[in-house]
């Protein structure tokens, strides 16, 4: 029996309602999977915004229990947030402000910095505002940091565009994190044009988001690649340059190193050696090694970061000679750099990093620490050893020199990494004491236009030298 007109609009109605219920449901699932963290913390969210009026935002401290951001309330009980020491934190803690969000620790601890939990959230908030004889407060957050050494750090690295890394190379822990330009959190409003017009870009974090070329630093890449590689050549008679394929290498000053080996070439930081070690050992080799050490990988932490890349197209001879030295589109950040110290240090083995200890709840209860956790195994623990020897031969004989201290000794590999356009940056990596490492460092001095032996390894030497008083 054929249905008639009527009956073929109702079925059509009811399709399209059911096409219409269907698609609403996918639309509010996707909102409610993907996009619910973006959501409840939008700066228009009025839940968040009842829940912040009414909460005092928990406490920031350093793993000495040195006060770092706090909040407090004027007499209309409007809350403020003091950020003690200004600048000196103002890329790991970040901001938190009605009208321009939230960045750093304050963002990613947002929810126990204000004690938010399914169990307390809305209805707990309305019996303090229907009652008012009760004072919420946030949970503490304990930071890994160490203040005087963020001090100390900051001061060296004064008014020079850079960034400071200092870590436990055997648990991941971040001791110091200084990046240069920074920002006043407490005046972050009135500044905030002059903030986002200022060319060099100080609400960067350069030790997390800086990408940088690495320069010689990346040899410590290469020499760990050569020494997992069988029947790659590594003895060379260097006359100051190389021709690979019209691309025309130097080394330093077009210093003629004669003889050299894989130990020699590292120490010397033998560009003519270590550009033909990259033609032999080939992209993908690199790209491998590269990867094992955490480069084109998102690290995880928790602040916002950039993953560092080696290329993975393929390459000439000419690009592979340029990425055995750290030129070409090599880009790494001084975190990441940082972690390849602590990997030497620590037996090939890298550490997540964490800038978090615990997390406190206002009775002062410890409701969340964090275990050491292992991220990647670069190399094998004997050719850590082996380049360990090498790196602290950098520093007593080679282009590190200026890191040596009668103190203690330090391992360590200079940088001198050249970009197109401006002036050469200076890098400097290691850690120390060099046969029980308690920290490594990564020290990037932005377009300083020396080479990392002159200007970076000192600052490290003083920063480490610092940093073993502190800690103790």
């Amino acid at each position: 029996m054929k249905m008639n007109k009527e009956e073929n609009r109702i079925i059509i109605v009811l399709f399209s309602l059911s096409l219409v219920f269907i698609a609403l449901i996918v639309y509010l699932s996707y909102f409610e999977v993907f996009e619910a963290a973006s959501i409840k913390n939008n700066n228009y969210n009025r839940r968040v915004w009842l829940e912040e009026e009414y909460v005092t935002r928990g406490s920031i401290y350093d793993r000495n229990h040195t006060l770092l951001a706090s909040s407090t309330r004027d007499k209309e009980q409007n809350q403020e947030r003091d950020y003690k020491y200004g600048n000196l934190y103002s890329h790991i803690i970040g901001y938190t402000h009605r009208e321009l969000g939230k960045e750093g620790l304050e963002k990613t601890y947002n929810d126990a910095l204000i004690n938010l939990s399914e169990s307390n959230s809305l209805n707990e908030f309305k019996k303090v505002i229907a009652s008012m004889d009760k004072e919420l407060r946030g949970n503490d957050l304990i930071l890994t940091l160490d203040h005087g050494l963020q001090q100390y750090a900051k001061d060296l690295l004064g008014k020079q565009k850079g960034s400071i890394v200092v870590m436990n190379p055997s648990n991941g822990e971040i001791y110091t994190m200084v990046s240069y330009p920074d920002f006043d959190p407490n005046h972050l409003k009135e500044n905030w044009d002059s903030i986002l017009q200022n060319p060099d870009s100080p609400l960067l974090n350069r030790a997390t988001s800086g990408l940088y070329t690495p320069g010689s630093i990346f040899k410590v890449i290469t020499t760990s690649s050569a020494l997992e590689s069988e029947g790659i050549n590594t003895d060379f008679d260097c006359k100051g340059q190389v021709n690979i394929d019209g691309y025309v290498l130097r080394d330093y000053n077009g210093i003629a190193h004669g003889h050299v080996d894989l130990h020699d070439s590292l120490v010397k930081s033998c560009n003519v050696a270590f550009s033909q070690i990259g033609v032999e050992l080939g992209g993908k080799k690199l790209e491998e090694t590269s990867e094992k050490f955490m480069l084109n990988h998102k690290i995880p932490f928790d602040l916002d970061t950039k993953q560092s890349t080696f290329p993975k197209s393929k390459m000439s001879k000419a690009d592979l000679g340029a990425s055995g030295i750290g030129q070409g589109k090599t880009l790494v950040t001084p975190l990441n750099m940082a972690m390849m110290a602590s990997a030497i240090a620590n037996d090939g083995k890298i550490m997540k990093p964490n800038i978090v200890k615990e997390i406190l709840t206002p009775a002062g209860k410890s409701l969340s620490t964090k275990e050491p956790e292992v991220l990647s195994t670069a190399i094998s623990p004997e050719i850590a050893r082996s380049i360990k020897d090498m790196m602290v031969d950098v520093v007593n004989q080679g282009t590190g020199k200026n890191a040596k201290t009668s103190a203690v000794q330090i391992a360590g590999k200079t940088g001198t990494a050249e970009n197109a356009h401006e002036n050469a940056h200076a890098w400097f990596v290691g850690f120390a004491p060099a046969e029980e490492p308690q920290v490594a460092i990564a020290v990037i001095l932005e377009n300083h236009g020396s080479t990392g032996g002159s200007s970076a390894a000192p600052m490290a030497r003083k920063i480490i030298t610092q940093a073993l008083k502190e800690l103790r």
